[in-house]
């Protein structure tokens, strides 16, 4: 599948030239990812990104450009205090601290940090997007290969960065457009099929929450709506804990959960956690809590939830509102309460997913949303 930088025909001809250029100048790499194999047999990728090209073009609005190994850190600040930190190629977002009613920032996701082949950074963590497109032509993912079209706003109202993806063919077209706001972190998504025939668009987005311990950590407004138990979807930027399993599905003998979820991203979700392509016609059960304790390992997909609901952690006092657009389902997991308090796996996973493909008939346009909405400030 194939992406075409200039969606729908809008830009005008500066912006479709600084876009050519800015992809030229962000190889696509999966900087600051997970090694495959093959990646680690060749050492290290010496591609860089073109940080000095993005800063002369793109400074300003509020945006700076800072190199981190061979990739590119977009940081966004606003005058009331919030910030954000974006990733380029990989559009990871490493950093959100929006300001807070007592007049500082708080960090709500949670990254991990360590060395990786070759000794480039390898962070897992964050907020990513898992976006898949199959049709006739085979299959396509812009991960790992975003390039910067635009930056837009100002420090007073709000910051928006524009990311494209492209492969070889024009069957297809995807932008990526994660904002700042002074009270929310907004990641929108439009795909545009361009091909001759049909094809089939999953996607999820991965928020890893910072939280004292899922022991203090609470969802609030599920209550009434069917969930589905399922593994761990395990993208390039994943945080499993070591040794993590699924309470009701136990992996084979001989074969360790991480193996079993490597390089799967959100197949398993989309399949309903069944290895056996057994479709989840029916839910394992229906939420009874409005105030879900997330104490306990769990991975569920939600079905029927509302567009909006709230994540509280009454350790460090602080709360996210979720709210989605474009996606039925919604992903809630935690590692559980056993690891420790504000340490590596103090996080919870909740995001916007597909239990199901969307199908685009050529010339169709899918989007789809989340906000990541602050209620404390």
């Amino acid at each position: 599948m194939c992406l075409s930088p200039n969606l729908g025909g809008g830009g005008s001809s500066s912006s479709r030239q600084r876009a050519r250029l800015a992809s030229s100048a962000a190889p696509q790499v999966r900087a600051l990812a997970p090694a495959t194999a093959a990646e680690e047999a060749a050492g290290p990728c010496p591609a860089v990104v073109n940080v000095e090209y993005l800063a002369a073009e793109f400074a300003g609005h509020g945006v700076s450009f800072e190199p981190v190994g061979g990739s590119c850190a977009v940081k966004m600040a606003l005058r009331n205090g919030s910030v954000a930190h974006l990733l380029l190629p990989s559009g990871l977002v490493t950093s959100y601290k929006p300001a807070m009613w007592h007049g500082t920032v708080t960090e709500v996701i949670h990254t991990n940090v360590a060395e990786g082949p070759g000794g480039r950074a390898v962070i897992r963590g964050g907020v990513s997007v898992d976006l898949r497109c199959t049709g006739g032509d085979g299959g396509w993912s812009p991960s790992g290969a975003w390039s910067l079209r635009d930056v837009r706003g100002n420090p007073t109202t709000s910051i928006e960065i524009e990311l494209v993806s492209a492969a070889p063919g024009n069957a297809a077209a995807a932008r990526c457009m994660v904002t700042l706001h002074p009270e929310a972190l907004a990641t929108e998504l439009t795909v545009t099929n361009s091909a001759p025939s049909p094809m089939a668009l999953s996607c999820g987005v991965s928020n890893h929450l910072r939280v004292s311990t899922p022991d203090a950590t609470y969802a609030l407004g599920l209550q009434g709506s069917d969930y589905r138990s399922v593994e761990p979807a395990l993208s390039e930027f994943s945080i499993i804990p070591p040794g993590y399993r699924a309470a009701a599905r136990q992996p084979a003998a001989g074969t360790t959960a991480r193996h079993r979820w490597a390089n799967r991203g959100f197949d398993m979700i989309l399949s309903g956690g069944r290895d056996h392509g057994a479709a989840a016609d029916k839910p394992d059960g229906e939420e009874d809590d409005d105030y879900k304790h997330m104490t306990e390992a769990m991975c569920r997909v939600y079905s029927h939830a509302p567009r909006e609901f709230t994540i509280i952690d009454r350790g460090r006092r602080n709360s996210v509102r979720l709210h989605r657009r474009g996606f039925e389902e919604l992903y809630v997991f935690s590692p559980g309460s056993q690891y420790q308090w504000y340490g590596k796996y103090a996080y919870v996973v909740v995001g916007p997913a597909m239990l199901q493909p969307v199908v685009l008939g050529p010339g169709d346009t899918w989007q789809g949303a989340q906000y990541l909405r602050n209620p404390n400030l």
